[in-house]
């Protein structure tokens, strides 16, 4: 298989997630600045360690999660970022920000001991995990990206000013409607004035309409888009906006710049052909340049973890790494 472009085929049926198992500890680590972060640990914890990145920023863990590894074999750790999940406050934004979480998992390791571990995550996940891993490469043993977003102006560009627009027109004229036309030249700055107004219920009318367009992109096929709960929308939308308002904290190509410190480190990429969300672009151009870096590219898959050929191609890579 070529290492840039090998593409996935085979039945989704293969590579099956794992049964569901409970955490065998869960705590609320104190990691300063008035924030409380929930982590928990499930599966062997003689184990391998591996640490799972969220997407988001927002998104929060979640048990389905914990599916993609071996717990007879694998020591898994998820935790809610900041302000995120069961982390509290919740939807807090200050002292929030990509330092911040990067200090977070160095916190988390020192408190539960981990040594090397592996890096898995997606989206804004992946993001996460390139940052930390740049800044402590000595702290990973191997990342496995889904979904690739590094940050970049031209990735916010493409979903948030018209770029996704253009496949769905529709789900795009029910974003940008509650925005008055003289607004909608800058959507993100647009939405931040609203989701950070004070006024609770403004914020929670305003949230619903930017998951929506998220929600609606991250799967190749669309059958309804589901509302998520007030108070989940607006932890996540404001959230989200917070980073994306601020360029994700991240220097414009900042990741790429700096690939020099992790590329001795390998690296799984896997990525939906069809990803509306986070397009191929950018998961090419990283693997391109960094020698140590597999990445597969899925057919008929798009944005989420949890399409069928996306979701059996992650339990490969971590069946693998046993």
């Amino acid at each position: 298989m070529d290492r840039l472009a090998g593409q996935i085929g085979g039945s989704p049926s293969h590579g099956r997630l794992h049964p569901q198992v409970e955490p065998y500890d869960q705590r609320m680590i104190d990691v300063g600045d008035g924030h409380e972060i929930y982590v928990e640990q499930c599966g062997n914890p003689e184990g391998p360690p591996v640490i799972v990145l969220h997407g988001g920023p927002g998104g929060g863990s979640s048990p389905y999660m914990r599916r993609f590894f071996d717990p007879e074999h694998y020591r898994v750790i998820l935790f809610d970022q900041r302000g995120c999940g069961r982390s509290r406050p919740h939807a807090e934004i200050r002292a929030n920000t990509t330092r911040h979480l990067i200090a977070d998992i160095e916190l988390l390791r020192a408190s539960l001991d981990i040594g090397p571990a592996v890096l898995f995550g997606g989206s804004w996940g992946a993001t996460l995990a390139l940052a930390y891993a740049e800044a402590h490469p000595e702290a990973v043993r191997h990342l496995v990206l889904r979904g690739v977003f590094l940050g970049m102006r031209r990735e916010l560009d493409w979903f948030y000013g018209g770029g996704a627009a253009r496949f769905f027109p529709d789900r795009w004229e029910s974003f940008v409607a509650p925005i008055p036309q003289d607004e909608r030249q800058d959507m993100i700055a647009a939405y931040h004035k609203r989701l950070f107004c004070g006024d609770r219920s403004r914020e929670t009318r305003f949230a619903i309409p930017w998951i929506t367009w998220e929600n609606a992109l991250a799967g190749l096929e669309i059958m309804g888009v589901s509302h998520a709960p007030p108070d989940y929308a607006r932890a996540f939308a404001r959230l989200e906006n917070h980073y994306f308002f601020n360029n994700c904290f991240l220097d414009e190509g900042q990741i790429l710049r700096d690939l020099d410190r992790i590329k001795h480190l390998p690296a799984t990429i896997i990525q939906g052909r069809y990803d509306m969300v986070c397009p191929p672009q950018s998961a090419y151009e990283l693997a391109h340049a960094w020698p140590g870096c597999e990445l597969r590219l899925v057919p008929a898959s798009g944005h989420a973890m949890s399409e069928p050929r996306i979701s059996a191609e992650l339990v490969r890579i971590m069946d693998g790494l046993r």
